[in-house]
């Protein structure tokens, strides 16, 4: 091999097309905007967002954004956090006694971050699997 012979792989270069240089080139004449219009002209294009004069899809949205309210008042709980509850049961009222979560929080959900120690009782919160499985390996058991 010798750097005056290397050449890109055939089919991976390709020659820009010239639009507008007459029909030879391919895109001749309209140079692929069709006839007339707004889009045939030069610097015949309208602002981004812009829909032909009927309400924009940005003005049509509600504005206090889309976080659901049903999630409000749902938190996360990790694996390490639940060691430090000393209750035999781990449940809703029991990680606010031991203020994990606020007093505000309706729903839990255990994620699998960081590691179990010693052996839970989880009843009534949300769990996700890999969490399940971590308990259930430290000798704890889960109960819906």
């Amino acid at each position: 091999m010798r750097l005056n012979t290397l050449q890109p792989k055939i089919g991976s270069k390709f020659t820009k097309s010239r639009k507008g240089k007459g029909h030879a080139a391919g895109l001749g004449k309209t140079a692929g905007r069709g006839h007339k219009g707004q889009k045939a002209r030069s610097g015949g294009f309208h602002k981004v967002g812009f829909e032909g004069g009927q309400m924009p899809l940005h003005r049509r949205l509600p504005k206090r954004g889309f976080a659901s309210r049903k999630l409000q008042n749902t938190y996360e709980v990790r694996l390490n956090d639940l060691a430090k509850v000393e209750e035999e049961i781990i449940d809703l009222d029991a990680l606010k006694n031991a203020n994990i979560v606020p007093r505000s929080a309706e729903s839990i959900k255990v994620i699998a971050t960081g590691e179990v120690n010693k052996a839970l009782t989880i009843q009534g919160l949300l769990i996700t699997v890999k969490a399940k499985e971590a308990i259930e390996n430290a000798g704890g058991k889960v109960i819906d």
